[in-house]
């Protein structure tokens, strides 16, 4: 009776060892990922794709993609996939989520908090969406030459309409009114919870115009996200609605440029997985390791975009290249953080068409602005 027990305890083992052994064998399971080119992506190599594959016995694939959802729809309506997870400014996952391009997601999944707090509970406001997770988050912010004030220097949204305290030529956007009019209803006095409500109003939109009219004479517009700094550096404005970014490129350059974090409009850079397409189980695998928060917070060491968890911000430690503390310049720093507002992308997905040609008709007035 007992040989007969120790034959198949000594089969089971032999079988495992084999199964184990052809396992190993195997190559490993490639998951296609695509994201953005330079730092982004070298930041989510270290962070995010090596740690995963060395953690998983997977191989990461990166795919280099420039925005917009062309590839992405092209591959949906294909059924052709060089793409398992994909990397997305939000306002593109939010148009490709209403477009049917992206596969639903189900927050449940998500890893807990290091201290066990649900993941919903965890995440920055609206980085949790119906087809995306939200991974950072970057903001426009107004930045000012710290060289060109004396005290009291500007510190807050007030100060950058108050041109009689503060004087001097005003950096804007001219390429959409999204952020220029929630900027100017909170520098009004528009409760944030209020600001999409009265957009949606004809005489919301002309509040936020006549808000503008107070410094229209100060304006100087830039198209392009590099020309902000380029304008603060030239002296042709004082003030300029710049992407943080930047702000912390021009620091770590020496420029004597500085940031006010006050009214801060942020959105997210996000996972999603293109609909319909094959490893679904290994891309969501991934999505929840890499927004776990030890993730995160090496993504926040690398570049100074705040991770979208706030359990991640205790775990973030130094920038391995630069040897500095990378917390003070991450959007998501209690510090940093506490009137910050959340663009409301679904919105704008929904109403830019009615707001474009008003933007554009109040740009095109007949005025005093000052061109860049």
């Amino acid at each position: 009776m007992n040989w007969r027990v120790f034959m198949l305890a000594g089969l089971v083992i032999f079988l495992s060892a084999a199964a184990l052994l052809w396992w190993m064998s195997q190559p490993p399971p490639v998951l296609n990922v695509a994201t953005w080119a330079g730092p982004y992506g070298r930041a989510q190599a270290n962070a995010m794709f090596r740690p995963y594959m060395e953690t998983h016995r997977a191989t990461v694939r990166i795919a280099d993609h420039d925005g917009g959802l062309g590839a992405l729809k092209r591959q949906v309506e294909s059924g052709h996939y060089a793409w398992n997870v994909v990397d997305l400014e939000l306002p593109d996952a939010v148009a490709a989520c209403d477009s049917g391009l992206l596969e639903k997601f189900d927050p449940a999944i998500l890893a807990e908090s290091p201290q066990g707090k649900p993941a919903k509970e965890d995440f920055v406001p609206g980085a949790i969406g119906p087809c995306w997770i939200g991974s950072i988050v970057y903001s426009q912010i107004i930045a000012y030459r710290a060289d060109r004030f004396g005290e009291p220097k500007p510190a807050t949204l007030a100060d950058f309409f108050d041109t009689a305290r503060f004087p001097g030529p005003r950096g804007l956007s001219r390429r959409a009114a999204k952020f220029n009019l929630e900027l100017a209803l909170l520098a009004d006095g528009v409760a944030p919870d209020a600001v999409y409500r009265t957009l949606q109003t004809p005489q919301g939109v002309a509040r936020a115009f006549a808000k503008l009219d107070t410094i229209r004479g100060a304006i100087v517009w830039w198209n392009s996200p590099a020309e902000p700094r380029n304008l603060l550096q030239s002296g042709q404005v004082r003030m300029t609605t710049m992407l943080n970014g930047t702000v912390f490129d021009a620091a770590m350059a020496g420029d004597q440029i500085a940031p006010i974090w006050d009214r801060q409009l942020y959105e997210f850079d996000v996972f999603a997985i293109p609909k319909g397409s094959p490893r679904q189980a290994m891309a969501k695998d991934f999505i929840r390791f890499a927004t776990g928060a030890p993730q995160l917070a090496r993504m926040a060491a690398w570049v100074p975009y705040g991770p979208a968890r706030r359990s991640a911000l205790p775990l973030v430690g130094e920038n391995p290249d630069l040897k500095i503390a990378m917390r003070p310049y991450l959007p998501t720093a209690p510090e940093n953080f506490k009137t910050a507002f959340r663009i409301d992308d679904a919105w704008w997905h929904a109403n830019a068409a009615r707001i474009a040609p008003l933007w554009q008709a109040w740009c095109d007035k007949e005025d005093t602005a000052h061109k860049p």
